[in-house]
């Protein structure tokens, strides 16, 4: 197809004209048939939704097509309406647009459906198992033709993937607003939304595939690699300080796009991840995300020994159960260091977690077919891996939640998950490392994208960033030096990694100085020339302030605040005014429809003045807002922080906390029980 048949065919949105049916892909990676909930007048309304993207005299054609969707696999997704051209991130000047904002915005999302970056790109799934982009494929088509007319003078809303339409705004609004899964809470448990999902008026956009900011797995990779690291330290004994050697072990390599093993070749472990779906592991292999696959454990048990032993820095992907992997490890008396677990269980019952004892295709089959039995299968399985955790624990194993839900079902399924005073026997990795060492700093997973396309503008990006931390951390204070530290050295080494996979971007963790300071750098540089297109900024929900988790992301906030969501509410409002290019909020994120809200933003930055001093307005928010509520709960470090940003910023006054001594609090509540 030629530069001229994709703009077109992006300009022409719903075509007139119906294109020919589309045969179904064996050879990509699908998402399993969803569960038959709609009635037979729903499913009569389901049908009446769907057809309303089309004219009437095609609704007899769509009709029985969508009809066998819905019968097929629980959803509606227009595959005959899938583009014939290839989906991927191309330079910002081949898209067709009235402004460079909607073109990066276009750029975005056709990474977020790039086959080597989606987990299901033809039902729209980006990872997460249903982190979706948009729930059909006229949704798709619809967004891109208003994202190729919009000018600065509009902002295009969207609902759960539905383009409700271009309104007039101005050239300070954002030009895309997106919401995803906002249901009613009283309408709020898991069949409601596979209900309203079916419905096609509700989606699960997990937060950067909904607003369109996933990067690929590098983004997953660099969290991963930071949690192991300092999980590491926690492991070490007196005197070490080097992690070869070291035993890793967890789960996933499908939703959560296979960031484990890379991450554990940086960190310089010894990892095993297992992977039910052949189709997941063996693109991760092909990648390069995984060194080995194995699919017996009689081969895989000597290899880790021989590994360990030898010191290698090796991963290694076992393409089968994890419950049978744990069990088996447990059993060999094999010494772990660390475990985790990084299936979708935010999704369990849809295929986030896959249940020892039945092939990927019979859990497949068993799920939409029998819900209630798949139900009892995956909290029995989950009953049995907690029981082999726990004899590894026991023996010395660090284990952690990496917060996709693994702990929170597991206490659902009956698991012997819980410890003293009713709490988790295990820490979240956010309650042990992320929360206190970082969130509550500030320092979180900024990310950008260098539109041109050209690995030599990401390399400048690099450089300069790295440039700008090296500089920061001459005068930094002790109680951040080892995070910058960590992420000098991410950057310096990122491209020799090869972490690109999609669009040219990058990740690494920074608070508000480092974030402000780099865009500048970039800014100034795109003025220069020296990148040679505008750079789209953002962040992850995995951050400081754009989410309310208490699973999660706040999961250290300990003054009975974790269950609320004012501070991602607050975070998307102040973006969008503050200058962000595009805002998104969302209801599910990371551990899953329901137990969290996330906010997102996306930020062009063209060289210009006014770019500036949106980078420095908004970047400020996006991070203090976070910092502000960690610091009101009474977390030590989030208090320091911000009172050097009070000291540094002039206008910004923060209410601060006094901490009450317990015996006074004790003596009080003991009065006046007498």
């Amino acid at each position: 197809m030629t530069r001229e048949e994709f703009q077109n065919d992006i300009r022409a949105g719903i075509p007139d004209r119906l294109p020919a049916a589309k045969p179904y892909d064996k050879q990509i990676n699908h998402a399993p048939k969803r569960k038959d909930i709609l009635t037979p007048a729903e499913k009569e309304l389901a049908l009446r939704n769907a057809l309303r993207y089309f004219p009437a005299r095609h609704h007899a054609v769509l009709a029985r097509e969508f009809a066998a969707e819905l019968r097929k696999y629980g959803r509606i997704y227009m595959y005959r309406l899938r583009p014939d051209y290839e989906m991927h991130a191309r330079p910002i000047d081949e898209y067709p647009a009235k402004c460079r904002q909607a073109a990066a915005i276009m750029l975005m999302i056709q990474n977020n459906l790039d086959k080597a970056v989606a987990q299901h790109p033809h039902e729209l799934i980006t990872y997460g198992g249903n982190g979706a982009v948009f729930q059909n494929w006229a949704q798709y088509r619809l967004a891109m033709q208003y994202l190729s007319e919009m000018t600065e003078n509009q902002t295009l809303v969207m609902y759960s993937g539905h383009p409700l339409g271009l309104f007039p705004s101005h050239p300070d609004a954002p030009r895309v607003v997106v919401t995803n899964g906002m249901v009613i809470p009283n309408y709020s448990k898991p069949d409601d939304w596979e209900r309203l999902n079916a419905l096609g008026v509700s989606q699960y956009g997990q937060m950067t595939a909904g607003s369109y900011m996933y990067i690929g797995p590098q983004g997953i990779v660099h969290g991963t690699t930071i949690t192991v690291m300092n999980a590491a330290r926690k492991r070490f004994t007196a005197g070490r300080t080097d992690t070869r050697g070291m035993l890793f072990v967890s789960s996933g390599l499908g939703g959560m796009s296979g960031a484990q093993p890379k991450a554990g070749n940086i960190s310089g472990v010894v990892s095993v991840v297992a992977e039910i779906n052949p189709k997941a592991a063996q693109k991760r292999h092909e990648q390069g995300w995984v060194d080995e696959l194995h699919e017996a454990l009689d081969e895989l048990i000597p290899r880790i020994r021989q590994a360990v032993k030898a010191k290698e820095v090796v991963s290694m992907a076992y393409v089968g159960n994890v419950v049978d992997l744990w069990e088996r490890l447990a059993a060999e008396e094999i010494s772990v260091d660390l475990g985790s677990d990084q299936t979708s269980l935010h999704n369990p019952w849809a295929g986030g977690y896959y249940p020892v004892g039945l092939s990927y295709e019979a859990s497949n089959k068993m799920m939409a077919e029998e819900p209630g039995r798949f139900r009892e299968c995956v909290q029995e399985s989950l009953r049995r891996q907690v029981d082999a955790i726990n004899k590894l624990t026991d023996r010395g194993m660090y284990f952690f939640d990496y917060g996709n839900a693994f702990l929170l079902e597991a206490s659902r399924a009956g698991a012997a998950v819980t410890g003293e005073g009713g709490r988790f026997r295990y820490p979240s990795y956010v309650q042990d490392i992320m929360g206190p060492m970082f969130f509550d700093y500030g320092f979180g997973p900024f990310r950008w994208v260098c539109t041109s396309g050209k690995p030599e503008d990401l390399e400048t990006t690099d450089s300069l960033a790295a440039e700008v931390l090296e500089e920061i951390r001459k005068t930094a204070p002790d109680d951040i030096r080892g995070q910058l530290d960590d992420n000098i050295h991410w950057i310096r080494e990122a491209g020799r990694n090869r972490l690109v996979v999609g669009s040219q971007a990058r990740i690494l963790y920074a608070d508000c100085e480092g974030r402000v300071k780099i865009a500048e750098a970039f800014n100034r540089a795109i003025a220069e020339g020296r990148i040679t297109a505008p750079v789209v900024l953002g962040r992850d929900h995995h951050d400081v302030s754009g989410t309310d988790s208490p699973y999660r992301e706040t999961s250290n906030i300990y003054d009975g605040s974790c269950l609320t969501a004012d501070m991602a509410v607050q975070n998307v409002i102040g973006d969008a005014f503050r200058g962000a290019t595009w805002v998104s909020i969302h209801n599910g994120g990371g551990v899953g429809w329901g137990e969290v809200i996330n906010g997102g933003f996306g930020m062009v930055i063209d060289g210009s003045e006014e770019s500036g001093r949106r980078i420095r307005e908004m970047l400020f928010w996006d991070v203090n807002n976070g910092i502000a509520r960690r610091s009101w709960a009474r977390n030590d470090g989030a208090v320091e922080a911000i009172r050097r940003e009070m000291a540094r910023t002039p206008g910004l006054q923060v209410t601060l906390p006094n901490s009450a001594d317990d015996n006074v609090i004790r003596n009080a509540l003991n009065e006046t029980e007498s």
